[in-house]
């Protein structure tokens, strides 16, 4: 169990901050295990739930190195705060020439901070790369973005994280899912929060049916417990690779609003699921809340 859900600095559509309770409620870990999280994103879950021991693991080096310099004290909570004031007060002046001014020096150089400025003043949250690995976001058009106030959000995230990193034994790594989830064995965990088939995705790398059965693959073949983060339905329609995919699994569901953009006509209720290749109900927790829905299914493997 969790008392408080710590945001993490970096962010990205489709985080998983609303459902951090519900997926620790569920997650079925033991007092050795090794927390293993090939899809890490920002980092929301596994930095909220994940035992002493974990490996976390992207596709994006700029998210593992940003959050390797934290780890090794290169960037601090005092160096984060310098920098996004300095650059801050150019970029309330400058505005868009700034802006792509950093982001053209992020292509060319990959400083991390540059990194964190780039996605917490561009449009949306987004982190989209072109074909060249280019970050290519435009800018968010807020006014005075890095005001004194969220600095210092920005710099108390950063300032947990430093905290937390010396408190655990943690890895990070720029690599396939396929090799974080190697790196498991029974008595392990792994939680996976993949892009979301059959949708538009906002994410390094694009995802695929045949990426869908990797996973599944290196996931059963690891014999570790595993967690799948996935959206089962929304208004429109469903995801149908659960049924196929994934028919060998325990699945848990629970109600949310997930939008892609700012509007508030893109804000629409979404079923998620969690897909478990283990009995959720052994899981100890309380009762089920408004909104959410449990569905076990397990048909033979």
């Amino acid at each position: 169990m969790i008392e408080k859900v710590y945001v993490p600095p970096i962010k990205i559509q489709g985080i998983k901050t609303k459902i951090v309770e519900f997926i620790s409620e569920n997650v079925y870990l033991e007092e050795n295990s090794t927390w293993h999280e090939p899809f890490m994103g920002s980092g929301v879950v596994g930095f909220n739930l994940a035992p002493i021991k974990a490996v976390f693991s992207d596709t994006n080096p700029h998210i593992i190195e940003l959050y390797k310099a934290i780890q090794s004290g290169k960037i601090t909570a005092k160096s984060v705060c310098e920098f996004l004031e300095y650059e801050g007060s150019i970029l309330a002046e400058k505005e868009d020439e700034h802006y792509y001014f950093i982001r053209e020096r992020f292509n060319e150089k990959h400083d991390p901070l540059d990194f964190l400025f780039l996605n917490r003043s561009c449009f949306n949250g987004m982190i989209r790369f072109n074909k060249s690995y280019e970050f290519n976001v435009p800018y968010g058009h807020k006014p005075k973005r890095f005001a004194k106030a969220y600095i210092t959000k920005i710099v108390n995230q950063v300032r947990h994280l430093e905290t937390v990193f010396s408190e655990n034994d943690w890895e990070f790594h720029c690599c396939s899912f396929e090799e974080t989830i190697a790196r498991a064995g029974e008595g392990d965990f792994v939680y996976c929060d993949p892009p979301y088939i059959g949708r538009h995705v906002d994410y390094y790398d694009s995802w695929d049916e045949e990426q869908e059965i990797a996973l599944k693959n290196a996931l059963y073949a690891s014999h570790a417990k595993f967690m799948l983060s996935t959206w089962d339905e929304n208004k429109y329609r469903k995801n149908t690779y659960i049924d196929t995919v994934w028919d060998g699994c325990y699945k848990l569901n629970k109600e949310h609003f997930y939008h892609v953009g700012a509007k508030e006509k893109n804000r629409n209720s979404m079923m998620e699921a969690l897909l478990m290749n283990y009995d959720p109900t052994t899981v100890p927790k309380r009762p089920l809340r408004a909104g959410e829905q449990l569905t076990l299914e397990r048909m033979a493997l």
